[in-house]
């Protein structure tokens, strides 16, 4: 006699938000399978039946006897929380079910925590709209990068799950750094803990704000996209997207000067560059990643046309086109490879010229004994914990966490110099470097300078980037060697640059040559 296996959901945690479907589903079932949890909500529906239960961690092994017992001639009953078929036991099912079983197979539906959350948010996923799973337990974490950068290079609302966990704490905030890259700071996002349980609560925020809070498992976030909107205590996205430009924006393409010269910037040089740009008789626009960087361009480049803030590829498009640009200069930090690609992918959409300004290396070929080379921060962050005790990171804020929270960190003292900016700031807050070790300042720094402040503070090791005569990169080593103590250079990423010049003169000339 065949048996019959039903995939059972049970939603995300109040009966009232059970099916019906999973009632007749139970009373016909002669055996459930389940985690405890899971029955809490089902209770009055399986009394008498044969309950076999096992622990969180042991997913496969319960559904492997799911199946046995429909083999065996049962009707089964294989429970999961919100839908069986999204992340959840379904699949386990179907991936161990042989071409050879008889027994009948019914899924029956329910509302996942993506349904959930935004039901609680308003509208917030009423477009195309995606998830993603932040737990690398199942999925390697370059993938789960891979694809939350084409999440956020779309534009694309998402809901994010196993968003942090105690073993976890510092993917989530790599994950809202590439959001940061692509879409605005003021996007519109939701905060979702325990959604219809007991604890539930629901929580309106930016992005940018999201990028200073603390999570845990029975978390989801509800990422927005560019057109998402506030109304009263609820957030939505409209059905369609027909008003490219009914977008509340900070930048007004009419406000930007036509057929200008595009300099991505955020450097003290890439200002200075800008300057001469100018000076060459061209219009120029100033794009900065933060309003801090557009402060400095103000200082430094009175009379240009600044643009700030993480804009996203969308809206640069955008800007790029309506404006007429005549020639993207990227005059990035070298170390900013993610924004030069995506620079690059633009000139070639747009069909504009392309210049990289790479600021000079100050690496010597001949290096002295106290300096040491990595490949990368990883590598920098092994090396550190080996050379060091109080190690001093002059490495900018985005890749903290890979040194307080590596293998070992808690056995040494950590201590960072970084701009005056409060989101890098609360960067390095959420890493765990107590404020005590901290100093927010503009450099470059003298030598002098850093000799003082690594002797008040003991330093024995110091990290750097290749970051060039520019980053100040000379006046540290040549500190480190009055010191005598060693210093780590990350070297630069290698990335295939379509047109690079090393000096000004060099970007002035490709300019020379653009059409009139």
């Amino acid at each position: 006699m065949n048996g019959k296996l039903y995939l059972v959901s049970v939603g995300p945690g109040t009966a009232e938000l059970i099916p019906p479907m999973v009632k007749d589903a139970l009373a016909a079932s002669e055996v459930i399978v389940s985690y405890d949890l899971y029955l809490t909500w089902i209770q009055p529906w399986i009394a008498g039946k044969d309950i076999r239960t096992l622990p969180l961690t042991q997913e496969r092994e319960r559904a492997r006897l799911a199946l046995e017992e429909a083999r065996a001639g049962k009707t089964v009953a294989l429970i999961s929380s919100g839908d069986i078929g999204i992340y959840a036991m379904a699949t386990l099912a179907y991936e161990d079910m042989l071409e050879t079983d008889s027994f009948d197979v019914q899924l029956i539906p329910g509302i996942t925590s993506a349904n959930a959350c935004a039901s609680l948010l308003g509208a917030p996923l009423s477009h195309d709209f995606a998830t993603l799973s932040l737990s690398d337990l199942l999925c390697p974490w370059e993938w789960i990068e891979k694809r939350a950068r084409h999440i956020a290079e779309a534009d694309l609302a998402a809901v994010f799950y196993n968003v942090q966990s105690r073993q976890r704490q510092e993917g989530v905030y790599r994950i809202l750094d590439i959001m940061l890259e692509h879409k605005r700071p003021e996007t519109l996002c939701g905060i979702v803990h325990n959604a219809y349980r007991e604890g539930q609560t629901v929580e309106v925020v930016t992005l940018a704000e999201l990028r200073t809070r603390r999570f845990n498992m029975l978390t989801s976030l509800v990422i927005g996209n560019r057109f998402t909107k506030r109304k009263r205590n609820w957030i939505y996205s409209p059905r369609g997207y027909g008003n490219w430009d009914d977008t509340p924006d900070t930048v007004k393409a009419d406000a930007l000067p036509d057929g200008a010269v595009w300099v991505f910037s955020g450097t003290s040089d890439g200002n200075a560059l800008s300057r001469e740009i100018a000076a060459a008789g061209h219009q120029v626009v100033v794009s900065s990643a933060t309003d801090y960087g557009a402060e400095l361009v103000a200082q430094n480049c009175p009379g240009l046309t600044t643009v700030a803030g993480r804009l996203g590829v969308e809206r640069r498009r955008e800007l790029l086109r309506e404006t007429g640009a005549r020639a993207i200069v990227d005059a990035t930090h070298p170390f900013a490879t993610d924004m030069s690609q995506q620079l690059i992918a633009l000139a070639d959409e747009l069909s504009l010229p392309y210049q990289r300004y790479e600021r000079p290396s100050s690496v010597d070929a001949a290096q002295a004994d106290h300096v040491h080379h990595a490949a990368t921060m990883d590598d920098a962050a092994k090396l550190a914990m080996r050379l060091g005790q109080h190690v001093f990171l002059a490495t900018g804020s985005k890749d903290l966490v890979r040194f307080a929270k590596a293998d070992g960190a808690a056995e040494r003292q950590w201590f960072v110099r970084l701009a005056p900016d409060p989101q890098h700031l609360q960067r390095a807050i959420d890493a765990g470097i107590p404020r005590a070790h901290l100093v927010a300042m503009q450099g470059p720094f003298s030598q002098a300078a850093n000799e003082t402040l690594w002797r008040d503070w003991a330093i024995d090791c110091v990290v750097t980037k290749d970051s060039g005569d520019a980053g100040g990169y000379r006046a540290k080593a040549n500190a480190a060697a009055a010191l005598g103590i060693p210093l780590i250079v990350v070297d630069r990423p290698r990335v295939d640059y379509p047109a690079v010049a090393s000096d000004f003169a060099g970007v002035l000339t490709t300019l020379a040559e653009l059409p009139a």
